[in-house]
């Protein structure tokens, strides 16, 4: 037999109390639930910079955002490949994605990020010059690419949305990691 034993006044209950009603509180003022983040007309990704652009990936693209690893240079290896690093215990491709995509090594600083992106074969991870977290944009905002994809980006970036004075590319993680000389950086 189950018998409860109703709780003694006291501060134990009241704290419990007053720490449901925050609960109940919150919950009817959440923003953007799940079936309304998902709506029809919204992209959802995470933002970046790398040099002068402002990209996004989608989610489903970034498995992690790292802080930058110790590298170890590979010789004969591209430019670009600055090395690989020890990710808890796997080595891993870091990519200076600048370097790749526009033939500029990028300024390396404390702090530094990095996306740990999937790939066929193992996971490789590309550098960014700065984090701005979760960006989402209404198809209402859609710009042509172009303003973006200038070079070698417009093999990456095929749609942009314009925010607060500020374009900002849709990047393909995937497309990149499926380039030929992406995946081969051996010199």
């Amino acid at each position: 037999m189950n018998a409860t034993v109703p709780e003694a006044p006291g501060p134990a209950s009241e704290a419990f109390a007053l720490l449901a009603g925050y609960e109940r509180r919150s919950l009817a003022h959440v923003a953007g639930l799940p079936e309304q983040l998902d709506a029809p007309g919204l992209w959802r990704g995470v933002g970046y910079r790398i040099g002068r652009r402002l990209l996004a990936s989608a989610f489903d693209e970034v498995v992690e955002i790292l802080p930058m690893p110790p590298v170890t240079p590979v010789p004969g290896a591209q430019p670009w490949m600055l090395g690989v690093g020890n990710v808890r215990g796997a080595l891993l491709p870091i990519v200076d994605l600048r370097q790749f995509l526009e033939g500029e090594r990028s300024v390396l600083q404390d702090g530094q990020r990095v996306l740990l992106v999937r790939q066929p074969g193992g996971d490789v991870a590309v550098t960014i010059d700065e984090l701005f977290g979760q960006r989402s944009f209404l198809e209402a905002d859609a710009v042509p690419a172009d303003r973006v994809a200038g070079g070698r980006y417009a093999h990456f970036v095929d749609r942009a949305y314009a925010q607060a004075d500020a374009t900002w590319g849709v990047f393909s993680l995937d497309r990149l990691t499926r380039t030929p000389e992406f995946r081969h950086a051996a010199a």
